[in-house]
């Protein structure tokens, strides 16, 4: 009964293997099985990706929806907006890598069936990342006079400067948020950020438009009233989704054991060390990208706009990369827990087929439609012209953004946070800006040569992750 039952398994998944199943059963019972299991391992790849992809897609429409409505107010409030978020991000970003290594430590506690264990991780994530955003809002709050010593034009500056005060509150609900979302993905439920995620995209959509025009009763604060929208949102979000993951009885299975939890020295100091290196790793790259916003605004407010418009777009399609590396990141350590090194590698290798395919989709649409996408957000011809040609290079890093970011879940997977680390500052900080400046300054091409680097140092970093992940499996045989 067992054959039989294979036999017709066989039979529907791949009919060439029918004939030389009766007579060799031994050599193509293998060649179905392992189709078999590519198949499985794309759809499980798929599964994962969507809502994750959608998750994070909503993070960038909340910077997309602000950089649309400032446009249509004018260049000089549209660049406020991109300076404020340039600086205000470089430190968000810390934040939220801080909680990307909690998903595969609730993965192991999970697969092991230890709620006390998944309890004790998240009072301790929670804990330590409430206390870093607090930090970096006090420097935040200090920081805000270095946007006028930028060599930035004056009257962005100051517009920016108060945008600025009120978008850093939002840095503490992030925090509570991103806790949840890593703790969610953890127990492989990825649909639960994605439906908190398009609720506050909603509400600061129509925030935006109420608080910017007046509406509904709401007072009119122009473009202030983005930078409150935001915030607002962001409130929304972080508690709605502390509020679910202790009241809904899919992910609240750990709460009886919440409050005999302590803040303890092994899971605080694991969770806080290996956060540090995630934390900066995340850092490195985003901060490279918001420095190079800041080389674009030294040649005038179009070019920040235009910019910040390509970067809005390039932001955009890396979230579907992003979605499978967070996939990737759940799925490897799944199989890191089980001691599964053959599923190990070929959920890696389906993340790398996915994120390649999706992305060169990608670098098709910013060569075919460059010229009508920066539409959307200005109707100022010489900005317009600028992004246009800034998709072209956004375009030629889209591969190495995709690769890269795999590589990266894939490591956070098997745990591995200090050699990405070390690979994110040489290709960011020792190969792209210097040669931003270079390409920018030096050989005058200005916020062309900006982009121009940025690839070249994707394309570094890309290539020395995927290195780290072959090296890795082959030289330890991690599992073992």
């Amino acid at each position: 009964m067992h054959e039989k039952s294979l036999y017709i398994y066989v039979l529907g998944q791949n009919a060439s293997f029918i004939l030389l199943y009766n007579t060799q059963k031994s050599i193509t019972f293998v060649p179905a099985l392992k189709n078999t299991l590519k198949h499985t391992h794309l759809k499980e790849t798929i599964s994962l990706s969507v809502p994750l992809i959608l998750t994070q897609i909503g993070h960038i429409i909340t910077g997309m929806v602000d950089n649309i409505f400032l446009g249509r107010l004018g260049n000089t409030e549209q660049a406020a907006g991109i300076l404020s978020n340039n600086l205000f991000v470089i430190l968000l970003v810390f934040s939220i890598g801080m909680s990307y290594v909690l998903t595969p430590a609730i993965t192991d506690a999970h697969v092991n069936q230890n709620e006390k264990e998944k309890a004790s991780l998240f009072k301790n994530s929670l804990f330590i990342n409430v206390l870093v955003a607090i930090a970096l809002f006090i420097i935040l709050f200090f920081s805000s006079p270095l946007l006028g010593r930028m060599q930035q034009p004056e009257d962005v500056v100051k517009l920016a400067i108060p945008f600025f005060n009120v978008l850093i509150f939002s840095i503490i609900p992030v925090a509570l948020f991103f806790v949840c979302k890593q703790y969610t993905e953890g127990l492989s439920n990825t649909k639960a950020a994605m439906y908190i995620s398009v609720g506050g995209n909603i509400l600061n959509i129509i925030l935006n438009y109420t608080l910017i025009y007046g509406k509904a009763g709401l007072p009119e604060l122009g473009y202030m009233g983005s930078c409150w929208a935001t915030f607002t949102a962001r409130v929304f979000m972080g508690i709605g989704f502390l509020i679910f993951v202790f009241k809904h009885k899919s992910v609240n299975s750990f709460a009886r054991y919440y409050k005999e939890a302590k803040i303890n020295a092994q899971h605080f100091w694991i969770l806080l060390k290996d956060g540090l290196a995630s934390a900066l790793q995340f850092t490195f790259e985003v901060a490279a990208f918001a420095i190079a916003g800041l080389l674009a605004g030294v040649f005038g407010k179009e070019q920040i706009d235009a910019h910040g418009i390509a970067l809005s777009l390039a932001a955009f399609t890396y979230m579907f990369a992003s979605g499978i590396g967070s996939a990737t990141t759940i799925r490897v350590g799944n199989y890191y827990a089980k001691n599964d090194l053959e599923n190990l590698k070929l959920a890696i290798k389906t993340s790398y087929k996915s994120v390649i395919v999706t992305m060169g989709f990608m670098a098709l649409i910013f060569i075919c439609f460059n010229t009508i996408l920066p539409v959307v957000f200005s109707s100022d011809a010489e900005i317009i012209l600028i992004a246009s040609k800034l998709l072209l290079f956004a375009a030629l890093f889209q591969l190495f953004d995709g690769t890269q970011v795999v590589a990266i879940g894939a490591l956070r997977g098997l745990e591995d946070y200090k050699y990405p680390t070390y690979i994110a500052f040489i290709g960011y900080w020792v190969i792209a800006l210097p040669l931003c400046y270079v390409f920018a300054f030096t050989l005058g091409y200005k916020v062309y040569g900006v982009w121009l680097a940025l690839s070249i140092g994707l394309g570094f970093v890309a290539i020395a992750l995927s290195i780290r992940i072959r090296n890795l499996i082959k030289m330890k045989s991690i599992l073992g």
